[in-house]
């Protein structure tokens, strides 16, 4: 089996990962992300990446063809093909992750793709070729995070940690930060269904640290998109009283947080400024970690500096005036002793070894 990716001239017309971008997902993560020189001209990748002046892609596909590319996924001759036509039809067929999780050989193959651009990682010396190869085999992985039915095996066999390698990538050059983007689609695709199962999954990893290094260096799509992981985290109580455990996590988390909303001073992005405020209120649901945000939370949150970004936007307005609300109420001393002894404290505490990242 070559180990190499291919470095065909032909780019993948649909490497995306995609999470609904609706009020409970992020916005899709693709090249449409990626910077351009003018609107008109991301609007054009966008259009080619995804397929939408290619009528083919609409057109139904037979169970016999989609057999077909599975079974060509097998050998290296026909498997770059095959990648990138299920990847077109993932979206149009409703059993494609289990027939993938349940043919011989299919999910080792996507593996196998996404390990042989590992030495292109370090020197950064990806292609844009290599890049929509294997985003178009992320795509196929991000199908399976996303069924009911292979989610659950998804995570047991450990998959989503050979994503993050990519997400601990600096390059900002195109094909990397297509990378990323694509990796956190099938991270996104895991958190949004807001099982428990999930959330502990990731916190024995470490996700949570490199949602917060490309949520201060990503691209405008990227943050927006790490920023929604952590707030599906937050969602969950164990999410939540694990990052409120320890100062150490709860400061690394705030600090993020706050640098991010003065960057939206300079250039606000209405969805990405919704994720953050989420953030913040799900945050002050935590005793401990509410008495630090009425110190910490940045005062443009506290005034009407970003009005006229929110103007539209009634849910994200309401939850702004929520987060305010709740820092204006007194902590009853019992139910911070209380809340403290259920779910950690965000006050210093005994030193724990950090982890690889810096994250206690």
């Amino acid at each position: 089996m070559n180990m190499a990716p291919s470095t065909s001239s032909t780019p993948s017309p649909n490497p995306t990962a995609t999470v609904n971008s609706g009020g409970s997902g992020p916005p899709s993560a693709g090249a449409s992300g990626q910077t351009s020189n003018s609107s008109s001209t991301n609007s054009g990748q966008q259009q080619q990446l995804s397929g939408s002046n290619n009528p083919s892609n609409d057109a139904p596909v037979s169970p016999e063809r989609i057999a077909c590319w599975i079974t060509e996924l097998l050998s290296s001759n026909t498997r770059e093909n095959a990648l990138m036509e299920l990847s077109r039809k993932r979206e149009k067929v409703v059993d494609l992750a289990v027939l993938l999780w349940h043919s011989f050989g299919s999910v080792a193959v996507l593996l196998h793709e996404v390990i042989s651009v590992y030495p292109y990682i370090t020197p950064p010396t990806l292609t844009a070729q290599q890049s929509n190869r294997v985003c178009n085999a992320l795509a196929l992985l991000q199908c399976i995070a996303s069924h009911p039915e292979t989610r659950t095996l998804f995570i047991q066999a450990n998959i989503p940690l050979f994503l993050y390698p990519f997400l601990n990538t600096k390059s900002s050059t195109r094909p990397f930060e297509y990378l990323r983007l694509t990796s956190l689609g099938v991270i996104g695709a895991l958190v949004k269904t807001d099982e428990t199962e999930v959330i502990n999954f990731l916190l024995t990893t470490e996700i949570i640290p490199l949602s917060l290094r490309i949520m201060q260096s990503g691209s405008e799509l990227s943050k927006t998109v790490a920023t929604f992981i952590l707030q599906k985290i937050l969602a969950d109580d164990c999410g939540l009283n694990y990052i409120c455990q320890t100062f150490d996590r709860f400061s690394h988390v705030a600090m993020v947080l706050g640098r991010m909303v003065l960057q939206q001073q300079k250039e606000a992005s209405g969805r990405l400024l919704k994720h953050i405020i989420r953030c913040y209120l799900r945050l002050s649901d935590n005793a401990r970690a509410r008495e630090a945000l009425r110190s910490c939370l940045p005062d443009c949150l506290k005034d009407h500096t970003f009005d006229a970004v929110l103007k539209e936007d009634q849910s994200t307005k309401k939850w702004l005036s929520q987060l305010l609300l709740n820092l204006e109420s007194p902590v009853a001393p019992n139910t911070a002793n209380s809340q403290q002894q259920a779910s950690g404290s965000v006050v210093p505490q005994q030193t724990q070894p950090a982890s690889p990242l810096g994250m206690g």
